[in-house]
Order: C-alpha cells, then structure tokens, then sequence
C-alpha cells in the first residue's frame, strides 16, 4: 500500500485559471471555452479542438507549445508529458510538488475537458477489422480524464458535454472556482466513464457481450417507491423536459413523466389530444379539435382517478383548459409551452409540478434496460407507430365487414392508447375519446368488464364503439364480451391458434376486426 503523506487538508474552493479542452464531441464546447475565456481562464487545447476554438476566435495555446515537443505518431502522442501531467497531478497543499513545478517550469492546469473517441460505435459497423479498432482506442484522453478525476481535492475534471453547464453554474455562484463536493462528483462520473470505456475494448478483443451503462448521477431522490428506499437518477433528462413550477420530481413521478412522454408520443402532429395517467397507466384519453373539449373527453372516462395524477398535452396549454384541469388536484402538468398567464395562474397552486416537453420518450435511442433477481433485462424499446397512414398500411382486416372511416379512426386511436397501458390490456374508444380502459388484469375479460365498468360509472355510451387489445383474444369468449359491451370494430394483434373461431364470432355478430401483426405487451 502506498503510504499518504501527512498534508494541510485541501481547501474546498480552488479558482480556475488555466483549462486543457481536448474532445472528440464538440457539442457546446465553443459556448463553454468563451464562458471561460470571458472569465480570465487560459485555454489550452490539442488538434482539431484548438482549431474549433481559434476559428471562434478564441486565444489558445497549442499543447506543443505548452511541452515545446510537436504532435507526433499522427496524434498517438501528444498530450503524455510532463508539463501536462505534471500540472494534473500536483498537489496543491505539498510544498516538495509545488517546488518541483517550480523547477521544471510548469505551471498548474486547474480543469481538463475530455471526452472519448467513439470505440463502441467504431467497432459495430459491419466488417470492422482489428486494425480499425486499435486505431479508436483512446489512450492520452482517459489518461488526462483519470489523473484529472485522481486529483479532484484540487483538478475539476469534465468528461461530457452534460457537465458544462454544470461547472458554468457553480462557477458563476462561487465566484470563479469550484467547490469540493463537485469536483468529487465530476471525478466520480470520469471513473465510470473510463471503466466502461475499457469494459467496452475488452468485450470487443474477447468476443464476450458486456452491459455497460454510462451514466452520471443527476440527482439524488428524496426516497424511491416507498419512504424506506434510497433511490438516484442516472443520465440526462435535459433534453426531454423541464420543470418550471413545483417540488423536485419523485421517483414515483419520474416513472410517470416517463410514461406520460412515451404515450403523447404516439399523438405528436395530430389534433389537440389530453391524456391524463395515475401510477404509470393512461385513465382517460381525448382527440379533439379544442384543448378543453379533449381533456373534458379524457376527463370523463374515469371521473374518480384523475385525482392527484398527471395530465400531458401535445398543444401549447392555454388558460380555458389549464382552469378546466384545476378543477381537482392534478399533481403534474406537462405541456410543449404554456400560453401568456397559464404559467402564473396554475403556479398558484405550490405543491403542483409544472413541466415544459421538449421531446418525446419515443425520440429516446438508448435501449430499455430493467433489473430482475440476479441481472438485468435489456431490450430496443417499442417505438411509436407513426402515421394513421403507416398504421393502417400494416394492418390486415380480417372480417367480412370492412371498418368504416370513423371505425378506422377510432381503432387507430385505441390501438395507440392500448400500447401505453399495463397487460393485459383492453380500450374502448368511440368518437377519439377512451370510454373504458381495464388494465393490467390476469384476465382480458377481467379487464375488459373493469374497462366497461369505468365507463358505466360516467354514463358513457358504448354503443358503436370500438375495442383494442394488446395482445391477442386467446378465445373467441374475450371478442363477445366485448361486443355484448356495444364494439362494433376490433383491433387486436392476432396469433392465436383459435384465431378462425375468433374472426368466426366476429363474423356471426357483424363487426369489423382488423389485426395488427403486431403485440405490445407493457409489463
């Protein structure tokens, strides 16, 4: 073990005067060097960096000059040496490392801006060759990043572009340095970074599949699902919502925001559209051509669960329709914008979270990754299903009767509302409106009388409705419960061996009965 020096405790801030920015992803690094520059910090910079830099007219000293030794092995080496790790590694309370600077001439850098070259995207290209692998295994930038994170008392260290705004902020509120408790963190999310990274290089050179997940702690939680469990968020929620009023989010709340985003995502470019969740399932869903007779559509479905849930729109929320949601406590408000006195209005209300969308969960790439005993799960997620036009080009009417243009507007609308709810799932829709809505059951004809019975209990009318399920009808029993409902079309996967005697029922009772090809079960 190596011994630790008996050294006077790090101070909590140190400024930050000189800053090597070194990156691969340029995003927002121009921004964040001018943010610097503006505030009396040196620049340096290496290769295509420096030029990015210069042609935004910034001052940067070249990596060369700062060693006196040029780039060479066509950028292999540019960065290993003294004067840069030198400057990384001292410690800033030891007066033997200060003297030693001192005498070699260097100076301290007091932040390093690194990110990786994209191994894990290089090597998934069909027909990569070991020679182009090597070519992308980063060396001096992890080295910069892990002597950078290993003297975080002193050295911030940004690994991402989701940590400049980050370092502008507490920067900004300290008046030029960065406190301790962030410097550990931005370390924290380098040693990560650097262990997936070589994680990553050795699953390729083995052959082996390894699950490596990147991602930095955003926030730490008040508790997770219930009071007696610590819960984190990992990642970067930035770009797909903000909150503008309200509490921080939940645990609870964020699976719900997540479900809200991924169900408003199936109505992106269509009428103005309400949907309105309680514990991750949609309770009332509406298409209209006003806001307000939308969410009154959703509203109505399920008059009892609303209270306390969440409310989503895909149009800019005005003020008939925010005074329409308050009318019952509505624990989070999710809308593209919020038109003029809307955002002042519902910010009454202090324990309600208001949020802006900035995008949908479908525009999300990563891959659903959930635990289970022992492991974890990983999976593409189900992606929205695009166009009325798309949706019905893939699907196979199967009945005698063809759906009439309203049926197939109301069946693409139960089929996009049945994909978002917990299996087993059933939806009944009628005039762009959710009229029941039975989730999660053991049974479909359980869900489909619970569905029913939320509708009866708003003296909503089922006749000529129409009827989603998310996966199959397993018997032709599931089918003629429904239609004893009032269902005159059927939307469902198909699949099922009893499939003839499914269509067979639904022939004998003259409705129309498309399938999809496709199931989505949400468990």
């Amino acid at each position: 073990m190596i011994s630790v020096k008996n050294l006077p405790s790090p101070s909590d801030h140190y400024p930050i005067r000189r800053a090597l920015l070194s990156v691969f992803d340029k995003t927002g690094i121009v921004e964040f060097a001018q943010f610097l520059h503006s505030h009396g910090v040196e620049l340096i910079s290496t290769g295509g960096t420096a030029k990015s830099l210069q042609a935004a007219g910034l001052p940067v000293v070249s990596v060369d000059t700062l060693t006196g030794y040029p780039e060479i092995l066509g950028g292999r080496v540019k960065t290993l040496h003294p004067a840069v790790h030198g400057g990384l590694l001292a410690r800033r309370v030891d007066p033997e490392d200060l003297a030693e600077l001192k005498a070699q001439g260097i100076e301290e850098i007091d932040l390093v801006v690194v990110n990786l070259y994209p191994f894990e995207e290089a090597t998934s290209v069909e027909g990569v060759t070991d020679a182009i692998a090597i070519e992308n295994i980063d060396i001096g930038g992890p080295t910069m990043l892990r002597a950078a994170a290993k003297n975080f008392f002193y050295v911030a260290v940004a690994c991402s572009p989701v940590a400049y705004p980050k370092i502008v902020s507490e920067r900004t509120k300290t008046g030029g340095s960065l406190s301790l408790a962030p410097r550990r963190d931005l370390a924290t999310n380098v040693f990560s970074l650097t262990a997936a990274y070589d994680a990553a290089v050795t699953a390729y050179f083995t052959g082996s599949q390894q699950l490596s997940v990147r991602a930095s702690l955003q926030q730490t939680l008040r508790y997770g699902e219930n009071p007696h469990q610590s819960a984190q968020l990992f990642g970067d929620t930035s770009p797909f919502f903000e909150t503008l009023h309200g509490k921080e989010l939940s645990f609870n709340n964020l699976l719900d925001v997540h479900a809200a985003l991924t169900l408003i995502g199936e109505f992106e470019g269509a009428d103005p559209t309400v949907a309105i969740l309680k514990h991750t399932n949609p309770c009332g869903v509406g298409t209209d051509l006003s806001l307000e007779t939308a969410y009154r559509k959703a509203f109505s479905t399920d008059v009892q669960s609303p209270f306390g849930g969440i409310v989503i729109v895909n149009r800019p929320l005005d003020l008939r329709t925010a005074k329409a949601i308050d009318e019952i406590f509505t624990e989070i408000i999710l809308a593209p914008s919020f038109e003029d006195d809307v955002l002042e209005f519902l910010s009454e209300k202090k324990n309600r979270r208001l949020i802006r969308t900035l995008a949908s969960a479908s525009t999300d790439t990563t891959k659903d990754v959930r635990s289970v005993v022992g492991g974890y799960l990983v999976q593409d997620r189900d992606p929205a299903l695009g166009s009325f036009a798309a949706l019905k080009a893939v699907c196979a009417v199967v009945t005698a009767r063809q759906p009439t243009e309203k049926e197939w507007k109301d069946l693409d609308f139960a089929w996009r509302v049945a994909k978002n709810v917990k299996s087993n799932a059933i939806v009944y829709v009628k005039n762009r409106q959710t009229i029941g809505v039975g989730a999660g059951q053991m049974s479909r004809i359980d869900s489909s009388e619970i569905a029913a019975s939320k509708g009866s209990k708003s003296n909503l009318d089922f006749r000529n409705c129409v009827v989603a399920s998310d996966a199959f009808f397993p018997f032709a029993d599931g089918l003629i419960e429904a239609i004893g409902k009032g269902a005159s079309a059927a939307i469902q996967p198909g699949g099922s061996i009893r499939d003839e005697e499914v269509i067979a029922a639904a022939n004998q009772n003259g409705i129309a009965m498309v399938f999809t090809g496709k199931r989505h079960f949400r468990h």
